[in-house]
């Protein structure tokens, strides 16, 4: 990957963890030497099935810090909405303002995890918040919050990746230059 990539990653890891340039220097880590990377974080690249460097290592250990600071949540496919909400306000990032969530005691719990993110998204972004989704290609949706006004910056510095965040909730999506949208359902693809 080029320094453009690495640049990159890096300015979204410090947008999205502006307090813990930990998460910044791990990018770069594994951006720059993927296989110490590799060899530091082995048991956790481990659960993901990643025993060699990949293309996208740098990507995975943005979602990796983010997770360990409580700055992601990452979701399965199937996950039930209340789950979901209950981890959303757990991240750091969550809105602390209680009617942020209020939305969610009129919601249909009972819709697939995709149409209640895109709802949610829309919610939240009414509030001033966006909740971003961070493609890592598997059945999940790797999930941060952010301000609603930072949100250009990151379609800025996404666009200079091969990797793909798209916001959530009516937003225009943030792709990087693998152009790719986010299927509606990761284990079909559809």
């Amino acid at each position: 990957m080029s320094s453009t990539v690495r640049d990159a990653l890096v300015g979204l890891a410090a947008l999205l963890a502006p307090d813990v340039p930990g998460v910044a220097d791990r990018v770069a880590g594994a951006h720059d030497d993927p296989d110490g990377y590799l060899r530091t974080h082995a048991d956790r690249l481990d659960d993901r099935g990643i025993d060699e460097p990949i293309p996208e290592l740098a990507w995975i250990a943005l979602v990796d810090a983010l997770t360990d600071h409580d700055l992601l949540a990452e979701v399965d496919w199937k996950e039930a909405a209340d789950e979901i909400v209950a981890q959303l306000r757990a991240l750091r990032s969550s809105p602390p303002r209680a009617e942020a969530w209020a939305w969610f005691d009129q919601a249909d719990g009972n819709v697939p995890a995709y149409d209640f993110l895109e709802r949610a998204g829309t919610e939240l972004r009414a509030t001033g918040t966006a909740l971003v989704v961070l493609d890592i290609e598997s059945d999940c949706y790797p999930l941060v919050l952010l301000p609603a006004a930072r949100v250009d910056a990151l379609l800025d510095l996404s666009r200079a990746t091969p990797f793909t965040a798209s916001v959530l909730g009516g937003l225009r999506p943030v792709e990087g230059s693998a152009g790719s949208r986010l299927p509606d359902d990761p284990a079909t693809g559809r």
